[in-house]
C-alpha cells in the first residue's frame, strides 16, 4: 500500500470508527441497562440540536445563498429517491407508506452531522446543518402527509428545530451582535447534541428485530444506491463545487433515519417491517459509508 492509499485508509478509519464506536456503546448500554431514552431524545430535539442550529446559522459568516443549491440538491435526493423506488413496492409486495419513507428520509442527524464533521472538519458543519434542516422539514411535512393526509403542515412551526432555524437565519440576516458569553453557552449546548444523537441511535437499535429481514436487506442496498444516483444526476444541473458535491453524495448514501420507525409506530404503519428496514439499513452503512468516503475523498 503506497503512502497516499495508506493516508486515505487512515482518514476513513478515523472518520468511521468513532461514529460506530459510540453507536455500539449505546447499543451495549441499552442491552445491559434497558434505559428509557425518551427524556434524552426530547432534550436533544428540544434544546441541544436547536442550540447547535441557532449557533451555526446566527453566525455573521453564515451565507445562506452559498448553500442554496446544496439545499435544492438535498431536497431533490429525498423526493426523487421516493419516486424512483415507488415501483419497487409492487415488486416487494409492500405498502408504499411502509417502504418509501425509510428510503427517502435518512439519518442526516444521528449519523450525517458527525460523519461530515469528522470527514471534512468543523468548516463543513454549516453545510451539514442545511441538509439536516431540509431533511427534517420534508420529513415532518411530506413524510407525515404520506402517513395521514389530514395532517396540518402548520404544526411544523411549533417544532424547536424549525423555530431555531428561523431565529438563526433572522439573526444572521440582520447582522445582530452575539455576546460572547451567550455564544459560548450555545456552543456548549450544541456540542452535546452530536454524541448524544449517536448514543441514542445505538440504544434505539435494541428495540428492532429481524422479522422482515428480506425487505430490510433490500432497503439497505436500495436506499444509498438511489440517493447516490440522484445526487450524481442532479449534479449535472446544479454544478456544485467539489466540496458541496461530496457532501451531497454522503447525504445520499446515509441509511434510513430511526425516526422512520418512531413515526411508523405512531401511525401503526407496519412498525416491525419499518424497524427491520431501519436496523439493516444502518448495519449496511458499515459497508456503504466507508465505500462512499473512498469515492468522495
Amino acid at each position: 500500500m503506497d503512502a497516499t492509499a495508506q493516508a486515505l485508509a487512515e482518514r476513513i478509519f478515523l472518520t468511521v470508527f468513532p461514529l460506530f464506536a459510540i453507536v455500539v456503546a449505546g447499543y451495549l448500554y441499552g442491552r445491559y441497562k434497558k434505559p428509557d431514552m425518551t427524556l434524552a431524545n426530547q432534550l436533544n430535539m428540544d434544546i441541544f440540536v436547536p442550540a447547535l442550529i441557532f449557533f451555526v446559522l446566527s453566525d455573521k459568516a453564515f451565507d445562506l445563498v452559498k448553500y442554496q443549491s446544496l439545499a435544492i440538491g438535498a431536497a431533490t435526493v429525498i423526493l426523487a429517491s421516493g419516486l424512483i423506488l415507488w415501483p419497487v413496492c409492487k415488486l416487494l409486495k409492500v405498502q408504499a407508506k411502509t417502504f418509501l419513507p425509510p428510503m427517502m428520509f435518512s439519518n442526516s442527524g444521528n449519523l450525517g452531522l458527525p460523519l461530515i464533521i469528522l470527514a471534512f472538519g468543523e468548516q463543513a458543519l454549516p453545510a451539514a446543518i442545511v441538509m439536516f434542516i431540509v431533511e427534517m422539514t420534508l420529513h415532518f411535512t411530506v413524510g407525515i402527509y404520506m402517513m395521514d393526509h389530514r395532517t396540518n403542515p402548520l404544526r411544523l412551526l411549533r417544532m424547536p428545530i424549525i423555530i431555531a432555524t428561523i431565529a438563526g437565519l433572522s439573526w444572521s440576516s440582520f447582522t445582530l451582535p452575539m455576546p460572547q458569553s451567550i455564544a459560548t453557552s450555545l456552543d456548549m449546548l450544541g456540542q452535546i447534541s452530536i454524541p448524544l444523537l449517536l448514543f441514542t441511535l445505538g440504544v434505539r437499535l435494541i428495540t428492532v428485530d429481524f422479522s422482515s429481514w428480506r425487505i430490510g436487506a433490500t432497503g439497505a442496498i436500495l436506499c444509498p444506491a438511489a440517493g447516490i444516483a440522484v445526487a450524481i444526476i442532479i449534479q449535472q444541473l446544479l454544478q456544485l463545487d467539489q466540496a458541496q458535491f461530496a457532501f451531497l453524495i454522503i447525504f445520499g448514501a446515509l441509511p434510513p433515519a430511526v425516526l422512520n420507525y418512531i413515526v411508523a409506530e405512531q401511525y401503526n404503519q407496519e412498525p416491525k417491517q419499518v424497524a427491520s428496514i431501519v436496523l439493516l439499513g444502518n448495519i449496511g452503512a458499515l459497508l456503504f459509508i466507508p465505500a462512499t468516503l473512498i469515492f468522495v475523498l
